[in-house]
């Protein structure tokens, strides 16, 4: 066990960490654009969603510390990878040189440290805000009548009143941004960390990283967006 510890925490041990935490988040990102998503569904398909997760009771507790962990533990190591190459190189990164092959310094990989802290301070913010309401007033509850009857939080009056508002919508689509940055290198790095960093192999799994965050950011980014340019009242938007 010692041993193994002391393989986790080399420099080799955590990136390949961070390549395994970063493929878990990378999973949620997908399943969790799929859920919100459904906020362009039929009227109470986003509530009915929401409470699905509300009623796993302790398990989603389980889930959403499993979930912390993972956001913490992958912010950990890669501030302490970044740390480490900065005591490694104390004079900093004003030039950069690569030693023949092609290069992967972009301003994605420069940029890494910075756009996670900012993502990872706007995760607490986001929970925050549409989780526990605690930046607007409580949108009531609603009757799902599609789950039953049951009574639930009316959390898409919420996302919808709160997408409306500039500051709300455009600081989120600025965040996102930020995220495609950060996720266009880390999904990249993630694989190559496993071994997939050799020739064409490189190449393919590089350009599949910047297809797969452009495109699942812009699935997240769409969301605040239309629901500001239409009210919340355009086609896709059912009430």
């Amino acid at each position: 066990m010692p041993s193994f510890i002391k393989a986790l925490n080399s420099q080799v041990g955590r990136k390949i960490m961070t390549g395994i935490t970063g493929i878990g988040l990378m999973l949620f990102l997908i399943g969790h654009l799929a859920g919100n998503l459904t906020i362009f569904g039929e009227s109470q398909a986003f509530n009915v969603y929401t409470h699905t997760l509300v009623s796993l009771g302790p398990l989603l507790y389980v889930i959403e510390a499993g979930l912390a962990f993972f956001f913490l533990y992958h912010a950990i190591l890669g501030i302490s990878i970044w740390l480490q190459r900065r005591k490694a190189r104390p004079e900093g990164y004003d030039k950069y040189q690569t030693k023949g092959g092609p290069s992967h310094q972009s301003l994605a990989s420069r940029s890494m440290i910075w756009t996670g802290i900012i993502i990872l301070v706007f995760l607490v913010f986001h929970i925050m805000h549409f989780k526990y309401g605690l930046f607007s007033p409580d949108e009531g509850t609603v009757i799902l009548e599609s789950a039953g009857g049951v009574e639930a939080r009316n959390l898409r009056a919420l996302v919808i009143a709160e997408f409306q508002k500039p500051l709300i919508a455009f600081g989120y689509i600025a965040v996102l941004s930020l995220v495609i940055l950060h996720l266009s290198h880390g999904a990249w790095s993630a694989f190559t960390s496993l071994g997939m960093r050799h020739g064409e192999t490189s190449k393919k799994v590089q350009l599949g990283a910047y297809i797969f965050a452009i495109v699942l950011m812009l699935g997240f980014i769409f969301i605040p967006l239309y629901i500001f340019l239409t009210g919340g009242q355009g086609s896709l938007i059912a009430y």
